[in-house]
This record gives C-alpha cells, structure tokens and sequence, in this order.
C-alpha cells in the first residue's frame, strides 16, 4: 500500500492573516426618535378605538334586537304554556271520567261524592299537586319531567 495516500495537507491561515477581531461597540441604526414613538403609539391607540367603537355598535344593535325579540315573544310563550297547563289539566278529567265511570255514586273532582277542597268554587282554578298533575302519565315520562333542569 502506497503511505503517500494517508498523509494530509495542513490547513494553514489565508495569505496575508486574519483580519483583526471587532471588539469595539457598533450602534445600531436609529428609525424612529422619542417623540416619533409616542406619536406612534397614540395614533394606534386612536385607530384602535375607532375600530372597537364601530364593532361595539355593531354588537350593542344586536344585542337590542335579541332582547326586543324576546320581549315580544315572552307573552306568547306564557300563553301557550298555560293553554297547555289547562289542556293537560281537562285531558286529566276526562281520563278519570273514562276510568271511574263503572264505579256507581263516583263524581270527577270528587272523592266518592265529598270535595276534596273544603273551600270550593266552581269558577275558581284549584290547582293539583304535581302527582295529581301527572297522575295518567308514564312513569318514563313523569321522572324525567320532575328531574328535568332547565338552562337559563
């Protein structure tokens, strides 16, 4: 084997040497000067209000009209909850009429012809408890409307 081919060249520095080491301190460009910098940043801090205040009218418009819109429906919504409240309440009558009528001497409202409520009045709602309101219900159906949570 030829021991020419294992030898290496040394590195040696460029002709002339190095250039000499910067230790000495370079300052940095200057952009912009104090009073340009405050400018500055008022003027941002102005552009920045200028686009909240056009997107917080934006949100505050929205916001009226999503609270009219439920003002105006919430009479409705109580309306029909309540007409629901009286159908349910006659769907019960007639429900205990159909299931008492084989019983001799048995009224609806009654309980074997005596009042249930001392101080009756005919024209005057008396309302049932909440067993009595879903008596003729499913139990699937009674318990998950007495654990139902309602979200606000």
């Amino acid at each position: 084997m030829d021991s020419a081919c294992w030898v290496r060249k040394q590195d040696l520095p460029p002709p002339g040497g190095y250039k000499p080491i910067a230790y000495k301190r370079v300052p940095g460009a200057h952009l912009f000067n104090g009073y340009q910098l405050i400018l500055g940043y008022f003027a941002m801090t102005a552009g920045a209000l200028y686009l909240y205040s056009l997107n917080h009218k934006k949100i505050k418009k929205h916001e009226i009209e999503l609270r009219s819109s439920k003002m105006a429906i919430y009479p409705v919504l109580l309306a029909e909850r309540d007409r629901e409240y009286l159908r349910q309440l006659r769907r019960n009558r007639d429900e205990e009429d159909k299931l008492m009528a084989g019983v001799p001497g048995w009224k609806t409202g009654t309980y074997f012809g005596e009042p249930i409520y001392k101080m009756y009045q005919p024209e005057k709602l008396i309302e049932p408890i909440y067993h009595e309101y879903f008596a003729h219900c499913s139990p699937s159906h009674f318990f998950r409307r007495a654990n139902l949570k309602l979200k606000s």
